[in-house]
């Protein structure tokens, strides 16, 4: 029993290698077939579409398909038959009332038309009803959509209009098929007086109306159309309509008219005539071709033709079909036979044999071509209009129109004899003339292609054929500031993939040796992708299908079709794999040298330069002896792209010349030497490209000092010359390489020399940090960075104090720049690393100064630092403050590892530590006290809040940077930073996990306001929290809100207090400390006003004692103030003030009341409204008698308008509610400014710049 149980799951199980296609599709591919099934029997079971979302469903899943249509072919007949067959019911069944079929096969089409997208018209309309008596029923069907009333859809749905014509024209076209009378079958011949003979019955003449009514028509219907035409005119029966239609096509296509609509029905016109001389018979057709070549010949020459290029693509399709019927089929004994072979175990030795033979015979072909027979060929008169046209097409501008042409070419040819195919052949050739355009050779390209894969390009051809083709592999045209040619080069790599495929290895073995060179070369160096790509997809099917070719297999692996994606992966890895096989490391230098060293295109210049360099291991005597010596006269070239790269590649092949420690002969060495001299001499950096020229040479220079390149005095100082002015140039990518190369060319040329050479250089850049040129001080602080220890040591505090000034804001505001500011950031904290980091430190500094570095360091770098992080310049680029903020975050980092790495206990040197005993706070024994010397509780505690500020801003870059600082600060596993308040609160609320998205507003904000439950923190949160919660993203207010109030709304053991009260205070302290910062100021007061809204601090016990603040500041920030939002936002906290149940409110009503006469009406109505708001809560001691009256001043007065009469009834509410008219007074004397009590220079939202943005614009 368990033996047969077993025998029946192994019957049972599937087997996808033996199984059938259709098994095997239906198992893997459509996954969706389930939901898409039960949806397709519920239309089914129900006869109609009950759900329109069912419709929108399946179609959104065909459409994935769009790529790999014959992976639903094995679902079509399931799919397609039964919905037809509901069409075909659904007509026969409703046959008079139209709009109610039409609503039901509407859907219906949807669906089938998706499937006609996806898999092609041919493979679905297999499956449509084919009875004779369907021929009516689909013509009145067509009908009935035909005179429907068009709907429009506002959706992206479409409303099924143009997919049901689409679906009855496919099936009408399998229904002209059937093989009897259509006048037989035309039940209407009888009432319609239908004579007979000739003559179309009346049911043809309604399938040729709608359809010359289509072709007009500039949807899919148009092609569909003219599909049904070319089958129902090429019926035997219809001699007399072909004729009629081809009259008709005349008409259109001599009238050359630009109306859009004619325009169409000229398109509609010409590619249904080429599906007709598709389908059609040649007996019939050639006698209609005189006619429809002069309408061909005319149009073609045309302006209508010149503005169309689908109309040429139709033309010249129409073309190359009236050429195949001019040419009758024949076996041309002289066509190359390629081969034929089948996957699996069905190659027998019958077929290698016959394989063998078809090898002997194309062999043998030249005996052959003298073939009697094909000198017998008539060849009509047209076919050499024909092909003419076909070879223009060729040329044409468009790629459409020259594809079409190129197998037009192959088509004709095939049927053609040898020697006229040859003469074809040249004419091809002769497209690949210098003087011809790139689309000429593209053209020729195509053509090639098709009559390889035809087998009509023999091999005893290949000595003319195969050097154009490798010329095309490396078509490159300069045109201005770019080339063309990329699709030159992809078409001419498709013909060496066609090659592959259509000759064998006896032929191609040494045409392979000429081409796998060229083709790895553009499969490498190319710059478009899609040409690395092609080459390499060509040599893959030659080395595939030629047979055991030399390292093919690797190559292939190695330059796959991802790894050539990146341009700099195929420059610099596959390119130096492939160089280390024989015969392409010369071939690769070739390329390198003569087409991308000099290549428009600045970045290919440099990443030339880098592959250079990168290919020297393989041969460094070649590279040393003929490749520099061939690029040092270019770097004097007049051609800025040639002396630019020559420039990039002599210095980057000499570096990688000293790696592999080849010493260059002393000549060369003295060339290498004069190459930036004599680039000054001809004053190449001036005029066009002088800042390209510079930045290379600041690379050379770079890469000769890490080569050690013998330099005369005279040279090193010009060289440094050329480095301090291109440190003084504005361009920062210049100044950026040319940092770099005085970082490495000191050591290696000046170190050596006197100390007085030191403190001139240093002394040089320590006056350019005041220099009144701002590239001067953006260059010298990053330059002062960079010098070695031998030069800083000496005068270091002078140095470092220059840079914490060069770091602050300027005064003078002509004078501020960020990027000064941004670069002495950076080169302060690296002149610290230098001045901490050197190992002979002990020998240059007594201990007395160490001690001090130290001390400078703790008490003025970092707080330099803390100060920076407090830049928020704004120009017309944003908030160009956050590079300072940037670079301070990185250098708090950086120097707080300086102060805890060295700390008391790794002074290494003995005397600092005796030196150190007699400083009285410091105790050997106690390490906290040691430790305290340097970095103490209060700096860790700054440290932390000050990144932490930046942690909850708006910004989401400086979120993230400000996160990962803390996050590396906290679990730094080499350098443990002590005296963090709450750290494991810290660490829980920053854990070690790279992968958190910090700059993800929801992710960060929730977990950093748990710091405002930590008092030594949540100053820091809050201060910058204000800013994100004030800010106009939509999504970054809400985050940030959204997390205060959850935060407030929570429990939490480790909070001291009430949440709200010591949010208040820390509020307060904001408002105090930024009182002069209009920035801070408005955001607070906003933050202020969302969190009244929220009913927060209106109902906690010390609100009294908050409001009181908060009135004292805004009395501060609103007087005189002209920022009208920032009025706006105080209006809107004083009405909230003067609801509060307690004494403090009269004071805000007070104060509410004075702006009811403020000089901009928009702040006196925005006023008004919280005054109105504020009585009819009746929070304020309002006498209830007088409250109505209250009430109505302020309802009924237009506050917007004169400001007379505002005042009179401001002061007539002031009486009323029993207040003191004395603050009115006060009020006009605290707005009646003079010109020079403006806000001060601090104050960015000030003047007039403000009141525009706050009034929209």
């Amino acid at each position: 029993m368990e033996e047969e149980l077993k025998v029946e799951v192994s019957e049972v199980v599937e087997d996808d290698e033996h199984d059938s296609k259709e098994s095997v599709l239906q198992r893997y591919f459509l996954q969706e077939w389930k939901l898409v099934k039960s949806l397709l029997d519920n239309i089914i079971s129900n006869g109609r579409v009950s759900d329109v979302s069912s419709v929108h469903k399946i179609r959104s899943i065909m459409d994935k398909y769009q790529q790999q249509g014959q992976l639903l072919e094995p679902y079509l007949e399931s799919m397609v038959s039964p919905l037809m067959s509901i069409v075909r019911s659904k007509a026969v069944e409703l046959a008079s009332a139209s709009e109610e079929i039409l609503e039901v096969i509407k859907p219906l089409c949807i669906i089938i038309y998706s499937l006609v997208t996806v898999c092609g018209y041919k493979a679905v309309v297999k499956f449509f009803p084919h009875q004779v008596s369907d021929l009516e029923l689909a013509v009145s069907l067509l009908e009935k959509c035909h005179n429907a009333q068009a709907g429009t859809s506002l959706r992206q749905e479409s409303t099924g209009e143009m997919e049901a014509k689409c679906v009855i024209l496919l099936w009408l076209y399998i229904l002209v098929l059937i093989p009897f009378d259509i006048a037989s079958m035309d039940t209407s011949a009888g009432d319609n007086n239908y004579a007979g003979g000739d003559d179309p019955p009346p049911l043809v003449l309604k399938i040729l109306e709608f359809s010359k009514d289509y072709l007009s028509n500039a949807g899919p219907m148009r092609t569909i159309s003219g599909l049904l035409l070319s089958r129902l005119l090429t019926r035997p029966d219809m001699t007399k309509a072909f004729t009629s239609f081809v009259d008709w096509t005349h008409e259109v296509m001599s009238c050359l008219s630009n109306d859009v609509v004619n325009h169409f029905q000229l398109l509609g016109a010409v590619e249904a005539l080429g599906a007709v001389f598709m389908n059609g018979s040649p007996k019939v057709l050639l006698s209609v071709i005189p006619g429809v070549w002069n309408d061909i010949s005319a149009l073609v020459k045309s302006n209508t033709a010149a503005r169309s290029p689908l109309l040429r693509k139709y033309l010249v399709k129409l073309t190359q079909r009236i050429g195949m019927i001019c040419l009758p089929p024949r076996q041309q004994s002289w066509r190359y036979v390629g081969r034929t072979s089948t996957l699996g175990g069905h190659i027998t030795v019958n077929r290698i044999e016959t394989n063998q033979n078809n090898n002997y015979r194309n062999n043998d072909l030249s005996k052959e071509l003298d073939c009697d027979e094909e000198d017998d060929m008539d060849v009509p008169d047209i076919v050499e209009e024909i092909i003419e046209l076909l070879l223009s097409g060729l040329r044409d501008t468009d790629t459409v129109v020259r594809w079409s042409a190129a197998k037009g070419i192959g088509r004709v040819t095939s049927r053609l004899t040898y020697l006229l195919s040859d003469e074809i052949l040249s004419s091809v050739l002769e497209l690949f003339s210098p003087s011809e355009g790139d689309g000429s050779w593209h053209g020729g390209c195509l053509a090639l292609a098709e009559l390889t894969r035809r087998g009509l390009l023999l091999p005893i051809s290949f000595h003319k054929v195969i050097p154009v083709v490798i010329k095309a592999l490396h078509y490159d045209i300069r045109r201005g500031p770019h080339s063309i040619g990329s699709h030159v080069r992809d078409a001419a790599a498709y013909v060496c993939w066609a090659f592959g495929r259509a000759y064998y290895h006896a032929d191609m073995k040494n045409i392979l040796q000429q081409l796998a060179p060229h083709l790895l070369t553009v499969a490498c160096y190319d710059r478009e992708v899609n040409c690395r790509r092609a080459a390499a997809a060509a040599f893959q099917e030659n080395v595939g299908r030629q047979g055991n070719y030399p390292h093919g297999i690797d190559i292939v692996n190695a330059a796959d079709y991802f790894a050539l994606s990146s341009r700099t992966n195929s420059y610099l890895h596959v390119a130096v794999f492939i160089a280390q096989y024989d015969g392409y490391l010369y071939t690769f230098v070739d390329e390198l040298l003569n087409r991308k060293i000099c290549h428009w295109d600045k970045s290919l210049r440099e990443l030339a330069a880098n592959a250079l360099s990168s290919l020297a291991k393989y041969d460094l005597g070649h590279f040393a002896s003929t490749v520099v010596r061939k690029l040092l006269p270019c770097t004097l070239s007049s051609d800025l792209c040639m002396r630019h790269g020559a420039t990039l590649a002599v210095g980057e092949v000499i570096l990688s010349l000293h790696e592999r420690e080849y010493v260059l002969l002393p000549d060369l060495q003295n060339q290498v030497a004069g190459v930036v001299p004599a680039i000054e001499k001809e004053r190449l950096y001036r005029g066009k490209g002088g800042e390209i020229m510079r930045s290379a040479v600041s690379r050379f220079i770079e890469c000769i000092s890490v080569a050690c390149i013998q330099l005369t005095d005279n040279i090193k100082r010009s060289l440094l010359d050329t480095l301090h002015e291109n440190l003084r140039h504005p361009n920062s990518q210049i100044q950026g390489a040319a940092v770099a190369a005085l970082k490495i060319f000191i050591p290696a040329y000046i170190a050596s020399l006197e100390s007085k050479c030191f403190n001139a250089i240093t002394s040089r850049y320590l006056e350019q940090l005041t220099d009144p040129n701002v590239a001067a001080r953006r260059g010298s602080a990053l330059a002062l960075g960079v010098l070695p220890f031998k030069f800083l040591s000496k005068g270091w505090k002078d140095i470092l104090h220059k840079l914490c000034v060069t770091c602050e804001i300027e005064d003078n505001p002509e004078e501020r720049d960020v990027e000064a500011r941004v670069n002495a950031v950076k080169g302060l904290v690296s002149v610290c690393e230098i001045l901490t980091d050197t190992q002979d430190q002990s020998h240059v500094l007594s201990a007395e100064e160490c001690i001090s570095l130290y001390i400078f360091i703790k008490n003025e770098v970092m707080q330099t630092l803390f100060k920076a992080l407090d830049d928020y310049s704004r120009d017309n680029r944003g908030d160009v403050g956050s590079w300072v903020r940037e670079a301070a975050m990185d250098g708090l980092e950086r120097c707080t590892y300086i102060l805890c790495k060295r700390g008391l206990k790794d002074f290494s040197s003995k005397s600092e530590q005796m030196e150190l005993d007699s400083v009285p706070q410091l105790d050997e024994t106690d390490f906290t006290n040691q430790m305290n010397f340097l970095f103490d509780e209060n700096m860790a505690a700054d440290l932390v809040g000050n990144i932490v500020k930046q942690a909850v801003e708006k910004m989401d870059k400086l979120r993230e940077l400000a996160a990962k600082v803390l996050q590396r600060i906290l679990h730094n596993k080499s350098i443990s930073v002590p005296f963090i308040p709450h750290r494991e609160r810290l660490e829980q609320i920053v854990p070690d996990d790279a992968d958190l998205k910090w700059g993800v507003p929801t992710f960060s904000y929730p977990r950093f306001v748990q710091l405002l439950g930590i008092s030594c923190y949540s100053k820091y949160v809050i201060s910058g929290l204000v800013i994100s919660i004030s800010d106009l993203l939509d999504s970054l207010r809400k985050a940030s809100l959204s997390a205060l109030l959850e935060f407030l709304q929570s429990t939490d053991e480790n909070v001291n207090g009430s949440k709200e009260y010591n949010l208040s205070n820390d509020i307060l302290w904001v408002l105090q400390k930024y009182k002069k910062c209009d920035r801070v100021v408005e955001a607070t007061l906003k933050t202020i006003e969302n969190l009244f809204s929220k009913k927060i601090f209106l109902n906690m016990a010390q609100t009294a004692v908050f409001c009181g603040g908060v009135l004292e500041a805004l009395n501060i920030a609103l007087k005189g103030s002209k920022n009208i939002k920032k009025l706006c936002v105080g209006i809107a906290i004083l009405g909230y003030i003067s609801s509060v149940p307690e004494h403090i409110n009269i004071q805000a009503f007070s104060h509410l009341l004075t702006f009811l006469t403020h000089r901009f009406p928009k702040v006196r109505r925005a006023a008004a409204d919280q005054v109105l708001l504020v009585l009819m809560q009746n929070g304020p001691p309002v006498p209830e008698d007088k409250l109505e009256k209250a009430i109505e001043i302020v309802s009924e007065t237009c506050w917007d308008g004169d400001i007379a009469e505002a005042k009179e009834k401001s002061l007539e509410l002031c009486t009323t509610c029993s207040l003191d008219v004395g603050i009115f007074s006060k009020a006009d004397a605290g707005t009646s400014h003079r010109i020079g009590d403006r806000a001060p220079i601090g104050d960015e939202n000030a003047a007039y710049s403000s009141l525009v943005g706050s009034a929209g614009f």
